[in-house]
C-alpha cells in the first residue's frame, strides 16, 4: 500500500474525515459508492458468491476486515472474510462445501477449489449479568477470553474487533462502506488504534499486542498513544498464549515482507522476549554477533519475499535460535564432546526449551537441525565429503545460511564464494579445488578402525 494510493483515496473523499469524529454506539458513517475506491472487480468471485447466497437466504452479510482495508488503500487482498448475522450452523446449512472450525470462537470455512472464504457470525459484548451469554463465554483470572461464542449485531461486532482500520464493512447490496468505530479516519491519519480500552482488550487476547505492531510495520502507520502505552507493561501476558498458536503468529510477524521493521517494534515494546526468551537473554548481554545475524537474516528474508522467492519458516527460526545454539555448542565442545554430536546436543537442548513458548512443528525443526549441522560440514572443503554435500537435501538452505553468517561477519570472508564457485565448477575443476587445502584449514583425520576381537 503506497502513500500515493492513500493520498488518492482521500482526495476522492474530499476531506470528509479531516476533523475528529465522535461515533455513537449504534450509528455508522456510511461512505457511498462514489466516495470510495472499493470495486467488486477486485473482490474474489467466491466471496461475492458467499455474500449473495447469504443475502438470498435472508441474512445480512458484509466483506469485512483486512480485505476492505487493503482495497481502500489501493492494494489487492490475499484473503476475503465475511461477517454475517447467520449462526455458524445456518451458514453451514447454506453451503455444502463448508465446515465449522474453532473452539474459542467458532467460524465457518467455505471452500471453492483451493480458495477458502472465512465466515464469522457477528460477535456481541460480554455482559456478566446475562446468564445465557455467560454459557458461551469464559475468561481467565487475568481477563483473557478462553471462549468467545457470544453473538450480536453488526454494531456490536464492530466494537468487538481489534483495530479500527480492520472494522470496516462493505456491502454488495448498496456498494457502501460502513464505519462504526472511526476506521476511515484512522486510515486517513495513518494510525493504528485499538477499539475500546487498550488494557482490557490486550488482557482479553494478548495476541492483539502482536497485531498492533505487525500492522504498524506492514502499513508504516503510527501507533496511537493510548494503544501504545500498555504494550511494554503487558508484554509478559504473551506467555499465557498456547505455544502452538504462537508459531503461526511469529510467521505472520516475520515472514510478511516487513520482518526487520516488525522486529524493531517487537524489541521497542518488549514483545520479542516472551517469544524467544533465550535469544533475548543473549541480546541483553550485548552480543553484537547475535544481533547482526538476526537483523541480516530478516533483511535477507524481506528481500526474498519482495522478489517473490520461496521462503521457509525453518530458515527464519534457524536464524533466530542460532546464537543460542552456537553458544551451547561451544560449551559442550569445551567439555570434550566431538563437534557434530555436540551440535546435536545443543540443538536438542535449545529446541526443547523453545517449544515452551513457540511450538515449532517437526516438519520445520528437522530441517533447522540440518541447516545448523551443515554449518560444521561446510567448513571442510577437502576430500569426497565436500562433493557429497552438494547432494544433501538441505544444501541450498545451509549454503544460504552460511552466506548470511558471512554477511554478518561470523565466518571468514570468502568461504561462501568458494562454495558458490564449487557448485558451478566443472567436474575436473572441482577435483583441483578439492586438492587445495585452504590456509588454516586441515583435512579431517581418518577414522581409526578398532581391531576386531578374536572369536
Amino acid at each position: 500500500m503506497t502513500s500515493s494510493s492513500v493520498t488518492g483515496l482521500w482526495k476522492k473523499l474530499s476531506g470528509k474525515f479531516s476533523k475528529p469524529t465522535q461515533y455513537a454506539p449504534n450509528s455508522a458513517t456510511i461512505i457511498p459508492r462514489d466516495e470510495h475506491c472499493v470495486s467488486r472487480k477486485n473482490i474474489s468471485d467466491a466471496a461475492i458468491k458467499v455474500i449473495r447466497r447469504l443475502n438470498e437466504e435472508g441474512f445480512d452479510a458484509y466483506l469485512v476486515g483486512g480485505g476492505v482495508r487493503d482495497l481502500l488503500l489501493g492494494g489487492q487482498p490475499k484473503d476475503f472474510d465475511i461477517a454475517t448475522n447467520a449462526t455458524p450452523e445456518q451458514v453451514r446449512g447454506a453451503f455444502r462445501n463448508s465446515r465449522i472450525i474453532g473452539r474459542r470462537f467458532r467460524i465457518v470455512h467455505v471452500r471453492f477449489g483451493n480458495e477458502i472464504i472465512e465466515v464469522t457470525t457477528f460477535r456481541g459484548g460480554h455482559d456478566a449479568s446475562s446468564a445465557q451469554r455467560n454459557k458461551h463465554s469464559a475468561r481467565t483470572e487475568s481477563g483473557m477470553l478462553t471462549r468467545d461464542n457470544v453473538y450480536g449485531s453488526v454494531e456490536e461486532d464492530a466494537a468487538r474487533r481489534d483495530l479500527s482500520i480492520n472494522a470496516l464493512y462493505y456491502s454488495s447490496r448498496d456498494f457502501c462502506v460502513y464505519d462504526y468505530v472511526g476506521g476511515m479516519q484512522d486510515l486517513e491519519r495513518k494510525l493504528i488504534r485499538i477499539i475500546g480500552d487498550p488494557e482490557t482488550r490486550y488482557r482479553e487476547d494478548p495476541v492483539r499486542m502482536l497485531r498492533v505492531v505487525r500492522f504498524a510495520a506492514k502499513l508504516n502507520f503510527d501507533i496511537e498513544q493510548r494503544t501504545e502505552e500498555p504494550l511494554k507493561r503487558l508484554a509478559p501476558l504473551l506467555t499465557d498464549i498456547s505455544a502452538a498458536r504462537m508459531f503461526d503468529e511469529v510467521i505472520k510477524l516475520l515472514m510478511s515482507g516487513q520482518g526487520i521493521q516488525t522486529y524493531a517494534l517487537l524489541q521497542r515494546y518488549g514483545l520479542f522476549s516472551p517469544l524467544f526468551p533465550a535469544t533475548q537473554k543473549m541480546l541483553n548481554q550485548h552480543e553484537p554477533a547475535a544481533e547482526a545475524i538476526i537483523q541480516q537474516g530478516l533483511i535477507n528474508t524481506d528481500a526474498r519475499i519482495a522478489e517473490d522467492k520461496h521462503v521457509t519458516p525453518a530458515f527464519i527460526y534457524a536464524v533466530l535460535l542460532w546464537p543460542v545454539v552456537k553458544r551451547i555448542h561451544k560449551e559442550i565442545l569445551d567439555s570434550g564432546v566431538p563437534e557434530i554430536p555436540a551440535l546435536h546436543q545443543a540443538a536438542e537442548r535449545v529446541l526443547h526449551k523453545q517449544q515452551q513458548t513457540v511450538a515449532i512443528p517437526k516438519r520445520f525443526s528437522l530441517p533447522m537441525r540440518d541447516i545448523w549441522e551443515l554449518q560444521c560440514r561446510l567448513t571442510r572443503r577437502t576430500g569426497k565429503r565436500a562433493e557429497l554435500l552438494l547432494d544433501h537435501r538441505y544444501f541450498r538452505a545451509g549454503f544460504d545460511f552460511l552466506l548470511l553468517r558471512e554477511q554478518a561477519g561470523e565466518v571468514e570472508a570468502g568461504l561462501g564464494q568458494w562454495w558458490l564457485a564449487f557448485q558451478e565448477a566443472h567436474a575436473d575443476t572441482r577435483g583441483a579445488m578439492l586438492t587445495q587445502v585452504p590456509a588454516g584449514e586441515k583435512p579431517r583425520a581418518p577414522r581409526r578402525r578398532r581391531p576386531r576381537k578374536p572369536r
